[in-house]
């Protein structure tokens, strides 16, 4: 999806806490495949890199190509998430973590959700970034923008994922595809991709 690298001033309550969040996180799951929808300077995408066997990211900003990291287990693509998203299901790649980071708008989150939730493995996690912002402010386009409507939207039936938001501006919610609480209690067939993470 489209969206807008320009931002203003950052407000002082608006961290990036999330970045140190998702890498030990990425440290922890050491998930085989990681896909980041909009990269911006690539910070989050280069820490968690190490972590991982392979590493998508895509980002529409063609700056953005020269943060990141060049290693043999990157692949970066100059596009829009839907571009990503064909290059994934063509190799038939299932990922085991995504984080969705683009488009701020509750229509482009959704879309963007909707469209690689298929391609994620059983048990794989889900990443959403600005869905608690902190004050009016940042919801301003350009900042969390209406995310959040996203959250609400995907909270209306879980029958396939789970998901919890963290409260603390601008907010992250984590998402688990599951229909099983165990993962060894699932049955391959019971979700669209028959590889478990990692």
């Amino acid at each position: 999806m489209l969206f807008n690298r320009r931002r203003p001033e950052k407000p002082a309550d608006a961290l990036d806490w999330h970045i140190d969040f998702i890498a030990e996180l990425a440290k922890t799951l050491r998930p085989d495949v990681y896909v980041e929808l909009g990269l911006y300077q690539a910070e989050l995408f280069n820490r968690v890199v190490p972590w991982v066997k392979r590493a998508f990211g895509v980002d529409i900003d063609p700056a953005t190509e020269g943060f990141v990291r060049k290693t043999p287990n990157v692949r970066y693509l100059h596009g829009i998430t839907s571009e990503l998203a064909s290059v994934i299901e063509a190799e038939g790649v299932g990922i085991d973590m995504l984080f969705i980071d683009a488009d701020h708008s509750a229509e482009a989150v959704l879309n963007d959700f909707r469209m690689f939730f298929p391609l994620v493995n059983p048990h794989g996690t889900i990443l959403m970034h600005d869905t608690h912002p902190g004050n009016a402010r940042l919801i301003e386009p350009g900042w969390c923008g209406d995310a959040y409507r996203a959250v609400e939207e995907l909270q209306k039936d879980t029958s396939e994922y789970e998901m919890v938001t963290i409260p603390r501006s601008p907010g992250l919610t984590i998402c688990r595809k599951r229909r099983s609480q165990l993962s060894w209690m699932e049955s391959p067939g019971d979700l669209s991709n028959d590889a478990g993470p990692g």
